[in-house]
C-alpha cells in the first residue's frame, strides 16, 4: 500500500513538475516576444513615427476628414521645414492640441496675400507662388496680408484656403512647436500614398 501512494504522488509529481515548467516556458516566450515588440515600437512611435488623424476639412481636397497619416519626426533633426511640405505642429495658442498645415513662407521671408495670391519676399527677389501641385487653379487664397518672418518662423496655410485657421489669423508658426512632415497616407487605404515636397516655379 505504501508502495503504491509513493509511486502515485511520483507520477503527480513528475507531471505537475513537466506541466509547470511547460506553463512558465510558455509565459517566458511570450514575455520575451512583447518585451522585443516594446523595444522595436516604442522608440518607433515616440522618437522617429507617429500615427495622425485629420480632423476636419482645413486640407482639403490634399486630405480629407478621417484620412490616417504617418508622420515623420527624424527629418527635421538633420534639416529645415521646406517650403511646400505638409507639417503637424503644436498649435501656438494652444500646444496640447495638433494641427495640420502647408509651409508657405520660410524664416526671414516676407508673406504678402493679396488679391488672392500668395506672394513671397526673401533674398532672390519677390515671386508670387505658384501652387498648381496641390491646388487647383480656381482656388484663390483670401487675406490682405503683408508679415515679416524671424529667423526661427514659418507661415502656414491650410489647403482649404476658404476654411481654416492659419497663420492669417493667429500668425507665425515658431520652429520649436513643429512634430513632423507628412510622410504618407496610410488610410483610406485606396489613397495610399507618399508625399514628396512639391516643386515651385523659380526656385
Amino acid at each position: 500500500m505504501i508502495k503504491v501512494v509513493e509511486e502515485i504522488n511520483l507520477f503527480f509529481t513528475l507531471h505537475w513538475d513537466s506541466g509547470m515548467r511547460g506553463l512558465f516556458s510558455f509565459i517566458w516566450e511570450i514575455l520575451k516576444i512583447v518585451i522585443i515588440a516594446l523595444l522595436i515600437v516604442v522608440p518607433i512611435r515616440y522618437f522617429l513615427f507617429q500615427p495622425f488623424f485629420v480632423r476636419g476639412q482645413s486640407m482639403e481636397p490634399t486630405f480629407e476628414n478621417g484620412d490616417y497619416l504617418i508622420i515623420d519626426e527624424i527629418s527635421y533633426r538633420f534639416g529645415s521645414p521646406q517650403r511646400g511640405e505638409v507639417v503637424v505642429f503644436k498649435y501656438p495658442q494652444n500646444p496640447s492640441q495638433r494641427y495640420i498645415k502647408r509651409i508657405v513662407g520660410l524664416p526671414g521671408e516676407t508673406v504678402e496675400i493679396e488679391a488672392g495670391s500668395v506672394i513671397i519676399f526673401n533674398r532672390e527677389g519677390s515671386q508670387i507662388l505658384d501652387e498648381l501641385d496641390y491646388l487647383p487653379a480656381s482656388i484663390q487664397t483670401p487675406g490682405d496680408i503683408h508679415l515679416s518672418l524671424d529667423e526661427d518662423e514659418y507661415f502656414v496655410l491650410g489647403d482649404n484656403r476658404v476654411s481654416s485657421a492659419d497663420s492669417r489669423s493667429w500668425g507665425p508658426l515658431p520652429e520649436e512647436n513643429i512634430v513632423g512632415r507628412v510622410l504618407f497616407r496610410a488610410w483610406p487605404f485606396t489613397a495610399l500614398a507618399k508625399f514628396e515636397v512639391p516643386s515651385y516655379e523659380g526656385e
